[in-house]
Formats: structure tokens, sequence, C-alpha cells
């Protein structure tokens, strides 16, 4: 047999016991909303007396700071209707006490015996909560606002550098029409391309919005139909494919790839065809793997004697090859049997 409370008093008490056990403000309503019990912890926190809280209605104590709307929305409406109310937030101005963001408790106890109900109330302080959250957000919009701050002024960078280069490259092929000396303006030309292909990853990062990573098969075509169409002329056809997957690369690695395949492009432009062929062809390759990524420029020219120098004609583009390869810790191997295919491979981190 369960065993029961022998008397009304002493249920009275073990339920003021109760009530006071727990650490958060807690009071017990009547179905007028009197306050027939109250929390050590009430007391403390709103800063009230017991005599002036027993027995008097909710919205006169501590004249009239419960009194507040959105709680009255709670007991008068939500309450009678759903019995039940979690995490009710109410932020209010408590006098003595400072502004409060509390979340509320209710529930709504009706006795088998009785026709009276009362009202359960537990309040939970999330002030310090909620300052927190405000501060996170306001941090988080700090942070935010200067990474926009940070992503217009690298925009803006890119487009003065874009232009730089673009000028950079206007006045290296004026000054390769300019000069008497052909030696002197194929070296303007060639370095005419170079500044190119430097400007083809500037304007396909601020076409990308990708400071950091770049797919490499978009860059590869832009960059190689930039070469065609300044150094192929109608006259002497070579086409120039570009054959890649869907792999990306760091921006600060795709400058130097670029440059790497603008120097074998011409290379290949200019020593791999001695005469016109109607097969002419030149092909860029690049695939990733989880092994790393291997570049390829490989064309169906005249080809050339092995050597231990890395490409056949040698020079200012053989330097800049064998530099930039080295800056990306690659491995570079030429073969020169049916044309010449040079192969770049870079293993994975």
């Amino acid at each position: 047999m369960p065993t029961t409370i022998p008397a009304i008093e002493d249920a009275q008490t073990l339920a003021q016991a109760i009530v006071d056990t727990i650490h958060e403000p807690l009071i017990v309503l009547d179905g007028g909303l009197r306050v027939l019990a109250a929390s050590r912890a009430f007391y403390e926190i709103f800063r009230v007396d017991s005599e002036r809280t027993m027995g008097c209605l909710l919205y006169d104590l501590g004249d009239g700071q419960w009194n507040i709307p959105a709680l009255r929305l709670l007991l008068e409406t939500i309450i009678p209707e759903k019995t039940a109310m979690d995490g009710f937030e109410v932020d209010h101005d408590f006098p003595g006490v400072g502004r409060r963001t509390m979340l509320l408790n209710a529930r709504k106890v009706i006795y088998e015996t009785s026709a009276d109900s009362t009202i359960l109330l537990a309040f939970t302080d999330i002030t310090a909560r909620r300052a927190v959250e405000r501060n996170l957000a306001d941090l988080l919009e700090h942070t935010e606002e200067l990474l926009r701050q940070k992503q217009v002024l690298l925009q803006e960078m890119q487009h003065r550098v874009a232009n730089s280069l673009q000028i950079i490259a206007s006045i290296l092929l004026i000054k390769a029409r300019a000069v008497t000396s052909e030696e002197t303006r194929l070296h303007l030309k060639d370095a005419h391309q170079r500044v190119l292909s430097v400007a083809e990853v500037q304007a396909h990062l601020h076409a990308s919005g990708d400071l950091d990573q770049i797919e490499v098969g978009p860059y590869l075509s832009k960059l190689c139909a930039s070469l065609a169409a300044s150094m192929i002329g109608d006259s002497y056809p070579i086409a120039l494919d570009v054959e890649a997957d869907h792999g990306w690369i760091g921006s600060d690695k795709a400058v130097s790839m670029g440059l790497i395949v603008t120097e074998l492009v011409i290379n290949a432009i200019k020593y791999a065809f001695p005469t016109t062929r109607a097969d002419a062809r030149i092909r860029v390759g690049f695939d990733s793997t989880d092994a790393g990524w291997l570049l390829t420029v490989s064309d169906n020219g005249v080809g050339g004697v092995e050597t231990a120098v890395p490409l056949v004609h040698g020079g200012l583009g053989t330097a800049i090859v064998e530099a930039l390869v080295k800056q990306l810790d690659a491995r570079m191997q030429v073969q020169s049997a049916e044309g010449m295919a040079v192969s770049i491979r870079h293993p994975a981190a």
C-alpha cells in the first residue's frame, strides 16, 4: 500500500519544503491568481517579503511590478486553454532589480476531489545568456562586416592589378612593333605573353569570386584561348586543345601553372612546326586524383633530340619553367619522339 500524508497541515508543510528546495524562483497561485506559496529564491531575487506576498494578487506584488502584459497573456489566455507552457520569454524592468529576461514555465494543476485549481509558475533568469548571445551576434555582425570590407579591398586590388598588367602588356606590344631588331621584337612578344598569362589568372579569380581555389579546366581553357588568339594566325593554323578534369588548385599555384603552360605552348608554337601542317596540334591536359595532379603539354610536331636539358630549346623560357616547377614542388619529364611531350607531376600532400 502506498504511504499517504496523514494531515492537510503536513501536506502543506511538505509542499512548502519542496518549493523552498528549488533553486529557481517559483510561486504557486490559486485560481484567482493569488499567491499561495513562494520559494525562498523568489523572495531573494525579486527582493520582496512574505508578508506582502502571501495571499496577494500576483499583479499587485511589488507595487505592480508583475503587472506585465506578456505575463497576463500567459496566465489569462494561454494557460486556461493549454494548461501548460514552457519557455515563455518575458523581458521586463523590475524595480530594484533591473532589466531582466525571464523564461516562464507554467503548469495548471487540476484536482480530482475539488473544483479548485492552482498554477505553478517557475522563472529562469536568462539575462546573462541573452547578453552573451547579443554580444556574439554583434561580434558576428562586426566580423562579417570586416570580411565584407576585406573582400571589397581584395577585389579592388585585383581590379587594379589586372589593369596594371593590361597596361604593361599593351606597352610591351607597342614596343615590339616599334623596334627594328627581330630578336628584340620576339623577346618583347614573349614577355607580352607572360604578362597576359598572369593577367588571365587575375581575371579568372575576379570572375569566380574565389580567392583561394580556382577550377583548373576553365582557367586553362581561357588562358589557351588567349594564347591562340594572339599567337596563332589563320595563315599558320595550329589547333590548341585543352582537356582537363574538374580538379581545383590554389590560386597561388595557378599563377605558376599558367606561366608554365604559357612558356610550353609558346615553345611549341615557335619550334614544333617549322613548316605548315594541316594536322598541327598542341594539347594541354590536366588530371587530378587522390595521388596528386598531372599537367601535360604535348604536340605532334617535329620533336627533338633527348637531352639532359628539360626543354630542347633552352633559353629564358627554359629557365622560367624549371624555376616554376621547382616552386610547385613538382617533377618534370620530357619525351621527344613523335613530337614533344612535357609532363609535370605533383604528388598529393
